[in-house]
Parts: C-alpha cells; sequence; structure tokens
C-alpha cells in the first residue's frame, strides 16, 4: 500500500495490484457446456512445472505461442463478445471506475477471542489475576454441551473475502499496474480477482 494524492491534493490510501495481460484460454457456450463463461490465464511458467492435462488445455486453446504454461486459470461467468487467444489488460478499467476485489485474507494462525472476536475480556481489578484476554462464561444453565456457533479461540484469517465499492484512482498500461483506493484482502503476492 501507499499513500497517493488526488487532483484536487486530498491524501487517500491507496493498493498497486499488478494486473499483468490475462489470455483467454477457453469461452464456454449455453451449447457445449450448459452456461456461458471464459477462462482466462495469468502468469507464465515453466512447461515443465505444468501437468500433461494443463498443458493439453493450453495448446487446444491455441495460447502455445504465449509462453505454453500458466501458473493460475480462472473463470468468469456471464461474459460475452470475446474469443479464444484474446487478451485482457489494464485498458479494459478506466480513471474512477468502482470494482468488486476477491481474495484470500491473511491467515493469522490459532488465535483468542480478543483478537479473533473483539472480546474486551475481563477487569484487572475485584481481585481478578491474570484474566485479562479470557472468554469468560459460556453459558452454563440448563444446558450439558456447548452451543453451536459459540465464539471460542480458533484458527484465524485464511478465508476468501469480498470488498465491494473500491475506486480505480490510477492506471498504469505500461507496466499493466491498477491503482486502488483503500485496502485489498491477502499479503504482497495474493492473487485477487478484480471485477468491475
Amino acid at each position: 500500500m501507499m499513500q497517493c494524492f488526488l487532483e484536487d491534493g486530498t491524501a487517500v490510501p491507496a493498493t498497486v495490484i499488478s494486473a499483468g495481460p490475462l489470455i483467454v484460454t477457453q469461452v464456454k457456450s449455453p451449447d457445449v457446456d450448459g452456461y456461458t463463461a471464459v477462462q482466462v490465464a495469468f502468469e507464465e511458467q515453466k512447461t515443465s512445472r505444468a501437468t500433461k492435462a494443463h498443458l493439453g488445455h493450453v495448446l487446444a486453446s491455441q495460447t502455445e505461442k504465449e509462453g505454453g504454461a500458466f501458473k493460475h486459470l480462472r473463470e468468469f461467468r456471464d461474459i460475452e463478445d470475446i474469443k479464444e487467444g484474446d487478451k485482457i489488460t489494464v485498458s479494459a478499467f478506466a480513471v474512477g471506475d468502482i470494482v468488486i476485489v476477491s481474495g484470500v485474507s491473511k491467515s493469522k494462525g490459532f488465535q483468542g477471542v480478543v483478537k479473533r472476536h473483539g472480546f474486551h475480556g475481563g477487569p484487572r481489578s475485584h481481585g481478578q489475576k491474570h484474566s485479562e484476554r479470557e472468554p469468560g462464561s459460556i453459558g452454563g444453565g440448563l444446558r450439558n454441551k456447548v452451543p453451536k456457533g459459540m465464539r471460542m479461540g480458533g484458527r484465524m484469517g485464511g478465508d476468501r473475502i469480498t470488498v465491494k465499492n473500491l475506486e480505480i484512482i490510477g492506471i498504469d498500461t505500461e507496466n499493466n499496474q491498477l491503482l486502488v483506493k483503500g485496502a485489498i484482502p491477502g499479503r504482497r503476492g495474493t492473487l485477487v480477482e478484480i471485477i468491475g
């Protein structure tokens, strides 16, 4: 992330996204596949690291001349007017567009209730000792088991997160980069999906 200044001098937080060219590897139609979709490939890799099924699929889509193998294949539904072998670049977006960004959030491992659910913990007064970040009572009463959905400590992060209504404030066509206002899910290098 970085700080970016708008034309009126307002400073806003921004995220730089490397949105290198996508290559259309397959166009799905209702006649053949039962639905309308476009499959795109991103980030080239060595052909020795790809499976034979992947290489055969890429060869069938006539994108061998683009490098052969790709790290990522993704599918987007209800997109038409596009052909196999087409390139999708950052020029598909414009400054001021509102986009939806989805990705996998940072994994944080096993965390307690204060960090995971925002519990306040216990007070330090009234004779309590070492109970600042404990969960407290989970409700006894007539129950003989812990109810489903009870908020407790556990694994946190590593979930698919979607952030809506993010604005594009800059486009670098030479380096295939987008400048998006605000934060997006994941660490550096996380694969994200941007839908305009």
